[in-house]
């Protein structure tokens, strides 16, 4: 695997004492611990946290991340709770992102990451799991289920950043560049509520919302995030023969969803089914988007 780009915190380890301190504060919020497992990989250390993965009566059910994100989010106000009767979780905390992975990253545009991918869930002795990914997560899934279609059962997107490329419309670039311009808590707040979430449908609990902006500001001023952005994948999107299922924000506007969609309907072969929440770009945290994969699964088992 060669690495194209390494990102890495201004003072390792300050900054990774103040993550695990982040990571207790949720835990305590949420009122569980996580299960910390770290594999060796070709991008080095990765960092895995468990829900349930003692119960292997329990389908595996494998979380990618967006960019410049923890998979933790995915658990803010205890969202995965609806899912831990069906599945053991492992949220898996990408390298190159703001965590406590190791931050070499392979070139985006090559299929190195869904080797990376496999290689996780071969360390974490899966053979077949269902997979889901959010924004640059969805991107890892779709590499994942080219390079490796044997490891993917089913692969739920969320408001995935492969379906077409970053929206330069002003208004998303305005609130995507204001934080990173100027990182402060006003800005940070802005862009969550105009571009993440969509009041008062799609929001947080006080708590989580606080951990969310802490974190957030952390990444933006402790974080040298070299790694690259997502990109609409285009035609390598014919190459997914998995089954797919689309969770998309209405209210999206980094990928807007209608023509995520549109692309998702002309480029995925086996795309199962889709659907539009009354959500923003962070569409991952919205309990019904959880209930969608569950209710999902379901019915493919029952076939």
């Amino acid at each position: 695997m060669k690495i194209k780009f390494s990102s890495a915190f201004k003072t390792p380890s300050e900054d990774q004492a103040w993550f695990k301190n982040w990571v207790s504060q949720l835990e305590k919020s949420n009122r569980r611990v996580y299960e910390k497992i770290e594999v060796s990989t070709g991008l080095g250390k990765t960092m895995v946290y468990g829900l349930g993965t003692s119960d292997v009566t329990l389908e595996p059910l494998v979380i990618f991340p967006g960019a410049r994100t923890t998979a933790l989010i995915w658990d803010f106000d205890r969202n995965l709770d609806q899912l831990l009767d069906r599945f053991r979780i492992y949220l898996v905390e990408t390298n190159g992102l703001p965590n406590l992975s190791d931050g070499d990253t392979p070139d985006i545009k090559s299929l190195d990451y869904g080797h990376w991918a496999a290689e996780v869930m071969g360390k974490l002795r899966l053979e077949l799991s269902y997979v889901a990914g959010a924004s640059f997560g969805g991107l890892i899934c779709m590499k994942l289920c080219i390079a490796h279609p044997e490891k993917v059962k089913t692969a739920f997107l969320y408001n995935p950043g492969c379906l077409q490329p970053f929206s330069l419309a002003l208004s998303n670039l305005y609130y995507n560049l204001l934080p990173i311009l100027s990182p402060n808590r006003k800005n940070v707040e802005k862009f969550l509520k105009k571009a993440i979430f969509h009041q008062p449908e799609h929001f947080l609990s006080a708590t989580a919302w606080d951990l969310l902006v802490d974190y957030e500001l952390f990444a933006l001023t402790r974080y040298r995030d070299k790694t690259q952005k997502p990109y609409f994948m285009n035609k390598e999107l014919t190459q997914v023969q998995t089954a797919v299922y689309l969770a998309l924000g209405e209210q999206d506007l980094l990928f807007p969803a209608k023509k995520s969609l549109s692309n998702a309907k002309g480029l995925l072969p086996n795309l199962k089914t889709s659907k539009i929440f009354l959500a923003g770009h962070g569409v991952e945290t919205l309990p019904a988007a959880m209930l969608f994969l569950k209710e999902n699964v379901a019915k493919l088992e029952n076939w």
